[in-house]
């Protein structure tokens, strides 16, 4: 192969000065590709000629110092990033030949090969990834020391290659055992409860529910299966005659539609009398994601003894109104507990509930006697004193003047009653010839019991007596 360009060289050269660029040859002749002369002109006294072998271009590249070291501290860079990466990286040949993988990989491989390195290396992890193959992840496991690995898997296929990648996934794997036990825990105790359970999602159709609910709703199995909207839920219910007895299907409905939107917003609690006479307490709470569960919870029986409970406090209060006696009973805390009618018509309904109170107004209608002084020591015995407490009585005067006599008693759990009962006027002996009346114009203040002296002073006291006639 020659130059074969001397001939027309002299006349190119001719305009070099002016072209500043002369190339000569390189073309095809005799099924040979000449050699390609590249002719410059640097400066007034220099000319630089190239000679180029067209067949052998692409034998060699000339790279740039900077641009080689750059690329060379790129290729570290990656190098480094891959083998101490957690994740498991490899190649696989049309074959399926593991012709590269990072650190990670071989280590593994070197682990079960119990310390060898063989090559071609194992197939740690089956990617049946082609062209035209789905590229989702996938989990799979390796035994390894054991030990169960998880990993997440992706492939990818690059030319007739396949890139594997594989991310470890126990800590995902565990969680989602974790959740699963979890789930089936709740599972296993809602299916226990006594309360029907039902939770929509933001679509508002059933997401789970227990068997309680078939129970307690007499629907079927097959249709809470379904996964029925909540309408359908309710509509459903209504025929049943599971919901309270609407006037009309639109009030009905509009009275859903508002326990939906209490529901979703905030607790809500609702009570339903049913017509079979069954009532229900309906609980609506909101969940994440728009979701909604509903509690069912039979509290029949619970209304029942609620209102017999009630009916036993009518009862009881009417019977302690019916008394003659004034009564009032006091809690260990020195709060009025409960009074009959008798005790408001005598001292009075506007009296403020503690003991301290009452023994105020007492002592303000009826004056500061020794009886009223008896009644507060009794009082103090009874909300201080330990152990077993006697019942104590006594006489005070009354707010209009009267004679009453009162009795304390001690009940169970510190309380304590008091009852008051107006009592005959009481004369002195003849001799005497007058009653004994305070600085009020009310009768002294007796102490003492029936047997005793009085407090005052005075002799003892009989009743006046009616003259026997016949």
């Amino acid at each position: 192969m020659g130059l074969d360009a001397a001939p027309r060289g002299g006349d190119a050269l001719a305009h070099l000065e002016e072209d500043g660029r002369i190339e000569i040859g390189g073309d095809t002749r005799a099924g040979h590709r000449r050699l390609r002369v590249l002719i410059e002109q640097l400066d007034n006294h220099f000319i630089r000629v190239t000679l180029n072998d067209p067949t052998s271009e692409n034998a060699g590249i000339v790279v740039d110092s900077l641009t080689l070291s750059a690329m060379e501290e790129e290729l570290e860079m990656l190098r480094n990033t891959m083998d101490r990466s957690p994740m498991l990286a490899w190649r696989e040949d049309a074959d399926g030949m593991v012709t590269w993988a990072n650190s990670a990989y071989i280590q593994i491989a070197e682990r079960q090969a119990e310390g060898q390195t063989v090559w071609p290396l194992p197939r740690l992890i089956d990617l049946p990834v082609r062209a035209g193959s789905s590229d989702a992840p996938r989990r799979a496991q390796i035994e390894d020391r054991g030990q169960t690995l998880w990993y997440e898997c992706h492939g990818r296929v690059v030319g007739d290659h396949v890139v594997g990648m594989a991310l470890p996934a126990d800590t995902a794997v565990r969680a989602e055992r974790s959740l699963r036990d979890f789930v089936h825990t709740l599972t296993k105790t809602f299916a226990d409860l006594p309360i029907g359970l039902a939770i929509f999602d933001r679509d508002r159709r059933l997401q789970l529910f227990n068997p309680s609910l078939i129970d307690l709703t007499t629907l079927s199995a097959g249709f809470l299966t379904a996964r029925p909207t909540l309408y359908a839920f309710l509509d459903r219910l209504r025929e049943a005659r599971m919901v309270p007895e609407p006037k009309d299907y639109r009030s009905w409905r509009n009275r859903m539609s508002s326990l939906e939107t209490a529901a979703a917003s905030g607790h809500h609690v609702e009570t339903w009398s049913l017509p079979g006479g069954q009532t229900y307490r309906v609980t609506g709470r909101p969940h994440p994601d728009g979701a909604i569960a509903f509690l069912f919870e039979d509290i029949t029986s619970e209304i029942s003894l609620t209102r017999k409970f009630r009916a036993d406090l009518s009862l009881n209060k009417e019977v302690l109104d019916t008394l003659a006696n004034a009564v009032a009973v006091f809690d260990s805390n020195g709060m009025i507990a409960m009074s009959n009618r008798g005790y408001g018509e005598l001292w009075g309904t506007e009296i403020k509930e503690s003991l301290a109170d009452h023994l105020g107004a007492w002592r303000e209608q009826a004056g500061d006697g020794p009886g009223l002084k008896t009644l507060r020591e009794g009082f103090h015995a009874a909300l201080f004193a330990q152990g077993d407490k006697e019942t104590v009585r006594g006489v005070m005067a009354g707010p209009s003047g009267e004679l009453l006599s009162w009795v304390l008693r001690f009940l169970k759990g510190g309380r304590a009653m008091v009852t008051f009962e107006e009592v005959a006027p009481l004369a002195l002996p003849a001799k005497e010839g007058r009653l004994a009346f305070g600085p009020h114009g009310r009768p002294s203040d007796i102490a003492g019991t029936a047997t005793g002296g009085s407090a005052t002073g005075l002799p003892p006291i009989t009743p006046v007596l009616p003259a026997a006639t016949g």
